[in-house]
């Protein structure tokens, strides 16, 4: 029973062995984002701060982006801010340590990678999208920004033109008014020139009867103007 128990144990290192050496500790060398993917386009999931401890799950071979943990969270960050301890030294995390350093060659995907980390992420409504990778998705970004901005000054033209339009025709409205009452006015208004004392002169700028017109006002029946 002893030595079963003992064979077991063994069998045991033997498969957890490899899986230990899958991964190798680091030291963030800045305040650097953790991000969602291999770029720095990708959105930022954490902050980590200068000096902190990393656990280094894998990096890529074409770029040197590493897969890292970081209590207990997952995401990407540059090499160039990942120093390891090699040979009794630290040395920034790049290819030619990763074989030294244990640290295996992995490969991403957003579609595999965010379904195991990032579901309760609010940028993973778009994984789709950003499936096809940040520059696609920065670019058809930008380009909804611009048709959303070009239609929102299309309304705002539109809005303009309305607010002239109904200028417009107020002004003509009141124009229209204008009209109407002007003869009402000429009909109603004693122009001061048809007074008997103002017939034949000139008033000054005091409205005074010219001295020359007749000095007084004739009324019906009055003899003195017979």
């Amino acid at each position: 029973m002893k030595n079963l128990i003992v064979n077991i144990a063994a069998v045991g290192l033997l498969v957890l062995g490899p899986a230990v050496a899958q991964a190798a500790e680091g030291y963030s060398t800045a305040n650097v984002n953790m991000r969602a993917g291999p770029s720095t386009r990708y959105p930022a999931v954490a902050v980590i701060p200068a000096g902190s401890s990393v656990e280094i799950r894998g990096c890529l071979s074409n770029v040197n982006w590493c897969d890292v943990e970081f209590y207990g969270g997952r995401g990407w960050v540059s090499g160039q801010y990942v120093q390891a301890v090699y040979e009794q030294r630290r040395v920034y995390v790049g290819p030619e340590y990763y074989r030294p350093l244990g640290i295996p060659l992995v490969t991403f995907s957003v579609g595999n990678y965010w379904d195991r980390y990032y579901r309760h992420r609010d940028f993973y409504r778009e994984r789709d999208r950003w499936s096809r990778g940040p520059d696609y998705y920065y670019r058809n970004r930008d380009r909804d920004y611009y048709y959303r901005d070009r239609d929102r000054d299309y309304r705002d033209r539109d809005y303009r033109a309305r607010e002239y339009r109904d200028r417009d025709r107020d002004w003509r409205d009141d124009d229209r008014r204008e009209e109407v009452r002007r003869p009402e006015r000429r009909e109603t208004d004693t122009n001061f020139r048809d007074l008997p004392q103002f017939r034949g002169g000139k008033a000054d700028t005091y409205n005074r009867p010219d001295p020359r017109a007749s000095p007084f006002v004739c009324r019906p029946g009055d003899p003195k103007c017979d």
